[in-house]
């Protein structure tokens, strides 16, 4: 069934699909970046495809390929039963700050804890978000501890909270 979800997603985004496949019952379909709000926003709203439940949402780190990061979001169709995996690929910017992709928690509400996290972990900005701060690390935490290159090792401030905010 999500065979059928997967074509349908390939023609109505058209040019912004870089590509799609198909393993095991897992369809996915990578889309540029650029329009990627739009791009999801057609998949909920079709009502073809109606994938209008964001069930996960991720971040991957590809450390030494190029692009390096990738959002991968799960999406599901309550109508249809169908189940798409949704992919973006993020370069790493040269001025060494961090990569940007759009929110979508505008679509799905799901979304905010989930890109949150990612901002967190590692350091993917979602642009629009309404309330993107650390989720799991203190405010003062350095870096971001899921990317491939932070040092395992690494030090971080220690910070003494007065005792009536514990």
């Amino acid at each position: 069934m999500s065979i059928e979800a997967l074509a349908r997603a390939k023609e109505i985004l058209g040019p912004a699909v870089v590509s799609t496949h198909s393993y095991r019952g897992d369809d996915t379909v990578v889309v540029k970046p650029e329009g990627f709000l739009e791009s999801m926003r057609i998949l909920r709203d079709d009502p073809e495809v109606a994938m209008n439940f964001l069930s996960d949402m991720t971040a991957v780190d590809y450390f030494g390929r190029e692009p390096r990061f990738e959002v991968v979001y799960h999406l599901r169709s309550f109508k249809t039963g169908a189940r798409l995996r949704v992919k973006s690929q993020l370069d790493e910017p040269e001025d060494g700050s961090n990569p940007v992709i759009d929110s979508v928690s505008s679509l799905w509400a799901s979304a905010n804890w989930n890109e949150r996290e990612a901002w967190d972990l590692y350091g993917i900005k979602f642009r629009g978000h309404p309330d993107l701060r650390r989720i799991l690390m203190y405010e003062e935490f350095i870096g971001h501890p899921l990317r491939k290159d932070y040092p395992k090792e690494k030090r971080q401030p220690l910070i003494r909270r007065p005792p009536d905010e514990v």
